[in-house]
């Protein structure tokens, strides 16, 4: 039987007519790697779909299934198809374009009537006995399907129920922190993590990605600017740009989708609609959507705040860059770029300053270059490989098929997207039997992998085995064997090195930050370590290098702006809600439980970098999310148990919004200082407050606050200018083994889910280098580890050697001599120097206006923060005036760019909004 049906399917005049697709429920996407083994096909009849135009219109009635009836009703056929993650519908077997999709979501886990869990797919009581069917519901639709019998509608509704609610696995289940993507990397999955520093590195392997891309391009972003150039000098670098990038893949014939957030015009002057016109502009194979649309959804104060680009489902990028004007940076955080080379028009940007009303014209400056400072721009990024960068893929194209189906459901040239599948432990399997096959199976699974390239459409991973009609000869499996092991080395776009690092796999390390059921142990080899290669001619200082070590230690020399490509375990985390991503829950809260856990677990430090830092305490009823909470009960905890225990914070010193702290237009300002401070050290809801009614004046041993700030000429013979470094990062770095990295702020906006829509990713290490904690010996995570060290490198102005200092995090020289010591030197200097804001020293909105009229009155122009200095100090040596040089003062005493957080700046005041401003009678949710 098996030889004459494989000579029968040979026959591709038999094997390609609708009768033998019908009868074997085949179709384009059965066999289709990409979108998962074969379940379920079949011609199924649906009436919520436009009208289907077929040939065989003329003879519907005469070949319907149900007796005529359902055409009266709109009733069409239609094609079903049943993936692991999705149920598709197509016109026919043979057309692969989509007329409708249903993506499996975590479903609630009650129909809140009691009756118990709620099911994908449902049997429907129809009113005539002839008929029979069943709903489908999932996210905010039920969509009604009908087929030929009673048995076919039972084998439908088992097989959805089964492909997305049976396996632990299953789509519709939330997984560790309420996620809808499990954790990976358990197992040598592919799953791969590197990070990036800044917006350099960040942007120019995104560039490499784009110029790589094989078929599709995704890209989710608050903000998108067309004309920004991914690599500098911009004048040599004119393909860069990102319109330029997007317009050559285009013409290859790769297909992109651009996911835009609509913002209200009237409080954001991104604008968004001409960034789209732009893109559209570009090519046809540009496809551009915008979302939400306020009036029709009445969404008004959130946002779509992810930053995602995703390369043909092998690659994607997340983390706080927006791909737009102003994030382009470098470790040294210049300030001056007169006369323009690395910043062009309007990408020499300070908010703080002034907010072009228009973007149209890049290349004009909105400001005098000579007078006033661009501000810095400190971000982390990262980059993803195998499972989570398919995660991520899924989040996408589920946002994108909800923005379609609400903003333009008719319009043919916008399609829907079906998500790939990623191949996860085999439900099929137990616990033990899973660790056999997959003990088995690894090394050979990973071979493969490594040989394949990065940009690949193959998938990385199968290891739930796929159902085919014809079953390979001994031949063909020996063809395709040598086949495989035959690809050429050589094209793969990734330079290896073996890692020397030891693999400590061990409970013991590893139990804290994840659930005991999700961790599978090998003690086996693990993928290599790799860098993104890029195609410019990067200096060494600037990429991380990977080479031999005989050490198991982190080398100084390789502290930069990239780090290595590591396989750790990785979970992708969401704020998303109804709104925002048509999800089946009322939101999806992940990422808050995700800090809240990783907090409760630390046993040592915590490393906080965020661009806000508003939370609240157990019983605050205007704060909703309760990071403050967590890290008060650690912080208590590490008091009574007599540990040594630290939280570093470092965010902004001023919020990014234009206008000085006491201009009348500045209200957003102060009220976002007003959340800020109140979380911190203000009140009875404050951190610090409550902190020191337990802990007294050691408070200041166990956590701290921190900001960053740069100087320099904005040009040859121009004034000398300071500026903060705006933080925009969004990273969270425990024990140096865990590490989350994303684009949600710390404030209910981000983290309530139901606001603005966000990701992150969760890195947990797996392979581990010698260091210390507390001057004992410590097994650091190679991911965690490198991005901390380069991290304090480039605040701490350390070089070389002078890395091995802070290898111990917590100890007291780390802490408190170097981290503190420095932080409160250069804020020091800088206060001599500038009396630059805020400061500990202005209490009062009195005391700003005095100070600003006194430095106008001296240097007759300074920034809105006053950040111009003299061209000499004052000075006295034995009661006799001597003038020292600013410049010198600086570079004699300020080390790297960490400044102390002025804690009492504005202390006497009331920053909330008052009756006379507009924003007294906004939500005072959209500041928080």
């Amino acid at each position: 039987m098996q030889g004459y049906l494989n000579h029968f399917l040979d026959n591709l005049d038999i094997v390609n007519s609708k009768e033998v697709c019908k009868f074997l429920e085949v179709s384009k996407l059965s066999f289709m790697p990409e979108y998962g083994p074969k379940f379920k096909e079949e011609f199924v009849m649906v009436r919520h779909l436009p009208k289907i135009h077929t040939e065989e219109e003329s003879t519907q009635c005469n070949n319907c299934w149900w007796l005529c009836c359902c055409c009266n009703e709109n009733w069409q056929k239609v094609w079903a198809v049943l993936k692991p993650g999705f149920l598709a519908f197509l016109a026919d077997p043979f057309d692969a374009t989509l007329l409708d999709i249903i993506i499996f979501d975590v479903l609630s886990p009650s129909d809140g009537n009691g009756e118990g869990q709620i099911l994908l797919a449902k049997l429907t009581k129809e009113r005539n006995p002839l008929r029979f069917g069943y709903t489908v519901t999932c996210g905010n639709r039920t969509v009604k399907i009908r087929t030929k019998g009673s048995g076919k509608s039972r084998d439908w509704v088992a097989a959805i129920n089964d492909a997305g609610l049976r396996p632990p696995e299953g789509w519709c289940h939330p997984h560790r922190f309420g996620s809808y993507a499990p954790p990976r990397g358990l197992t040598a999955d592919g799953s791969e993590i590197q990070w990036f520093i800044d917006g350099k590195t960040a942007f120019e392997a995104i560039a490499s990605a784009i110029e790589e891309a094989k078929s599709e391009i995704f890209i989710a972003s608050w903000w998108i600017c067309p004309e920004l150039y991914l690599r500098r000098p911009y004048d040599v670098n004119a393909s860069s740009r990102l319109d330029a990038l997007l317009e050559a893949k285009a013409k290859q014939g790769v297909q992109i989708y651009v996911l835009m957030y609509k913002e209200v015009t009237i409080a954001l002057k991104i604008n968004s609609l001409y960034s789209k016109r732009r893109l559209l502009n570009i090519h046809e194979n540009v496809k551009v959507l915008r979302y939400p649309d306020h009036f029709s959804s009445g969404v008004y104060l959130w946002s779509h705040h992810e930053k995602i680009v995703i390369i043909d489902y092998q690659i994607c990028f997340l983390g706080g860059l927006d791909l737009c004007f102003g994030r382009y940076d470098t470790p040294d955080h210049t300030l001056g770029d007169y006369p323009p080379k690395i910043w062009p028009g309007k990408d020499y940007y300070n908010p703080r300053e002034s907010e072009p009303n228009s973007w149209e014209e890049t290349l004009k400056d909105e400001l005098d270059r000579q007078k006033f400072p661009r501000m810095p721009w400190h971000d982390v990024h990262c980059a993803l490989w195998g499972p989570p960068c398919r995660d991520v893929a899924r989040h996408f194209v589920q946002r994108w098929n909800y923005a379609k189906r609400n903003k333009a459901p008719h319009e043919q040239a916008i399609p829907l997207l079906m998500p790939h599948h990623h191949m996860v432990i085999p439900h099929y399997l137990s616990g033990k039997e899973k660790r056999d096959v997959l003990r088995e199976d690894q090394e050979e699974v990973y071979q493969e992998i490594k040989k394949r390239s990065s940009f690949s459409t193959q998938s990385s991973f199968q290891d739930i085995p796929l159902f085919v009609p014809r079953v390979d000869s001994e031949q063909d499996r020996a063809a395709r064997h040598s086949k495989l092991n035959g690809l050429d080395k050589t094209v793969l776009p990734f330079f290896r090195s073996r890692s020397n690092m030891e693999a400590c796999f061990t409970e013991t390390q590893m139990k804290d930050f994840v659930d005991d059921h999700d961790i599978v142990f090998f003690q086996q080899r693990k993928p290599e370590g790799r860098v993104l290669q890029l195609k410019q001619n990067l200096s060494e200082k600037e990429w991380w290098e990977m080479q031999e070590r005989d050490g198991q230690s982190v080398s100084t020399e390789e502290v930069g702006q990239v780090g290595p490509r590591t396989a750790c375990r990785c979970q992708v985390l969401r704020s998303v809600s109804q709104w925002s991503a048509g999800t089946s829950q009322l939101e999806e809260t992940s990422i808050h439980a995700a800090y809240c856990s990783l907090i409760e677990k630390a046993e040592h430090f915590i490393y906080i970098e965020n661009q806000f830092f508003i939370s609240g305490l157990e019983g605050d009823d205007t704060i909703q999310n309760r990071v403050l909470q967590a890290l008060y009960e650690r912080i208590i905890r590490a008091y009574n148990e007599k540990q040594c225990f630290r939280v570093i914070v470092v965010i902004p010193l001023l919020p990014g919004f234009q206008g000085g702290v006491d201009d009348a237009g500045a209200a957003s300002v102060r009220a976002i200082m007003h959340w800020q401070y109140r979380t911190i050290c203000r009140g009875k809801n404050s951190l610090l407050e409550n902190l020191e009614h337990v802990l007294g004046a050691k408070v200041c041993n166990y956590v701290s606050f921190y900001g960053l700030r740069s100087y320099g000429r904005l040009c040859e013979g121009g004034p000398l200018a300071t500026s903060q470094i705006y933080v925009h990062s969004k990273v969270m770095i425990v024990d140096d083994r865990a590490v989350l990295i994303g684009s949600a702020n710390i404030n209910d906006r981000s983290l309530l889910g139901s606001r603005d829509s966000e990701i992150a990713i969760l890195a947990e290490d797996n392979e581990y280098v010698d260091s210390y904690m507390n001057q004992q010996p410590w097994k650091s995570g190679r991911f965690a580890h490198s991005l901390r060290l380069s991290l304090w490198a480039e605040h701490l102005g350390l070089r070389g050697l002078e890395v091995n200092n802070i290898k111990d995090p917590v100890s007291t020289e780390t802490y408190t001599h170097i981290w503190r010591g420095i932080a409160e030197t250069n804020a020091a200097v800088y206060q001599d120097v500038f009396g630059c804001i805020p400061n500990d020293m202005i209490t009062s909105r009195y005391a700003f206006r005095q100070e600003m009229a006194k430095q106008k009155e001296k240097l007759g122009h300074t920034t809105i923060d006053l950040g111009i200095a003299p061209d000499k100090l004052e000075d006295y040596e034995n009661g006799n005036y001597k003038g020292t040089d600013a410049h010198e003062t600086l570079l004699k005493t300020c080390k790297g760019r960490l400044v102390s957080f002025p804690l009492q700046f504005m202390s006497n005041e009331d920053l909330r909004p008052v009756f006379n401003e507009s924003e007294y009678y906004a939500s005072p949710q959209v500041f928080h």
